[in-house]
């Protein structure tokens, strides 16, 4: 008698529809979300989202050009996560459904060009260069980024073998060179070495984000090649800060820089001084600020400590600024409407800087105003008078 065939192996679930499940449909995610703020509508909410990407996985529904829309608007904020009482990861969410809808649609010209550009940091530069020379004679729907620093399109990136490095980035390595030296320079006078491994690359969340996980998983694979041997490596845009912790997979602490120097302060006391600052700054806390990385605390300790510094924290409009990764470039009519009333708050603040700690809100912002707009530690570092030790130091943060 023949043995009986063996049982069928049982079905894995859905990976996407788990997560979908967690979902209890409570709706107190929808006050805190600013496309449903704005439109009002549920297919523009999280929840609507949520029960959109399962309906397309379980098959109950096919997908439309009106419900990719949907999915396309939601600026992956994550201020749901924070108010969500049944713990939903709509982050990883988010992801998966958008590499699903990358299988059913190709993404635009303009997506597949910045995905291509980002992880080729001497094209960026070399286009950077130009584009810094042309932009007062583009027409201003060209001109969506302010003009990078001439001295942010030299080449960069330290072979120290320090245990602490520094994440550049992307398009923030151009833009963000007077940030790197300002900070790499008060922790040299505090005794602490940092390296910039110059074989690092963009920490691909602009990727995953878009459902490009093949492109992502490869710049993970090639950060954690460039920071191998360091201890601990801290991150400037708070947009970047889980895909590189991500990349790293517990082999260094991944650190916002914020938190590091906050620590410094608080560890060693009167070494760090501040210089009085009688001025009005305005105060961007970006999403993933305040929603993944959670540095915002040690940023406010940071700003209260300065003497005479008076600091307005923009909370207008729905919560986000708009940028949303490459947002603001696909899509400039939503992201410009997200960003307006902040902007007209900074304006009746009669602020004369404005801080934001991300790149990307960053560079949305100052294309939308004379302020000067910078990085907290841009100006921070600017204000310490440090006591320099008298030997290198491994702090690790």
């Amino acid at each position: 008698m023949p043995a009986a065939a063996p049982p069928p192996a049982p079905r894995q679930p859905d990976p996407l529809v788990a997560l979908a499940d967690r979902c209890v449909q409570c709706g107190l995610c929808l006050p805190a979300c600013p496309t449903y703020g704005q439109a009002r509508i549920e297919s523009e909410s999280p929840r609507g989202r949520i029960a959109l990407a399962k309906a397309w996985a379980v098959g109950t529904i096919e997908p439309t050009a009106a419900g990719e829309a949907h999915l396309d608007h939601c600026l992956g904020c994550r201020s749901c996560e924070s108010v969500c009482p049944a713990g939903v990861q709509y982050g990883q969410l988010l992801t998966v459904a958008r590499t699903r809808q990358r299988q059913r649609r190709l993404p635009g010209w303009q997506q597949r060009c910045i995905e291509g550009l980002v992880h080729r940091p001497r094209l960026l530069a070399g286009l950077l260069a130009l584009y810094r020379q042309v932009r007062p004679w583009l027409p201003s729907r060209w001109r969506r980024l302010p003009a990078p620093p001439a001295s942010g399109l030299r080449a960069t990136g330290s072979q120290t073998d320090a245990r602490i490095a520094l994440f550049n980035g992307c398009v923030a390595r151009p833009y963000e060179a007077g940030l790197r030296e300002g900070l790499i320079g008060c922790f040299t006078a505090l005794g602490i070495e940092i390296a910039e491994p110059a074989a690092q690359n963009c920490c691909g969340s602009l990727h995953a984000h878009a459902g490009n996980g093949e492109a992502a998983s490869a710049l993970a694979r090639h950060n954690r090649d460039a920071f191998a041997g360091a201890d601990t490596v801290l991150t400037l845009a708070s947009g970047c800060h889980e895909s590189v912790a991500q990349s790293l997979d517990g082999a260094a602490h991944v650190i916002d820089a914020i938190e590091f120097l906050e620590a410094q302060v608080r560890a060693r006391g009167t070494a760090l001084q501040w210089r009085r600052c009688d001025e009005r700054i305005a105060l961007h806390l970006p999403c993933t600020q305040r929603n993944v990385v959670r540095s915002v605390a040690s940023l406010r300790r940071l700003l209260s400590a300065v003497p005479g510094l008076q600091v307005i924290e923009l909370d207008r409009g729905l919560g986000c600024c708009g940028a949303a990764g490459v947002q603001m470039l696909a899509d400039p009519q939503r992201a410009d409407e997200f960003r307006a009333p902040l902007l007209a708050q900074l304006h009746e603040s009669g602020a004369t800087r404005l801080l934001s700690a991300n790149i990307g809100c960053r560079l949305h912002l100052a294309a939308g105003t004379s302020v000067m707009v910078q990085h907290p530690l841009e100006f921070l570092t600017g204000l310490i008078e440090a006591t320099p030790s008298s030997a290198p130091s491994s702090a690790s943060g």
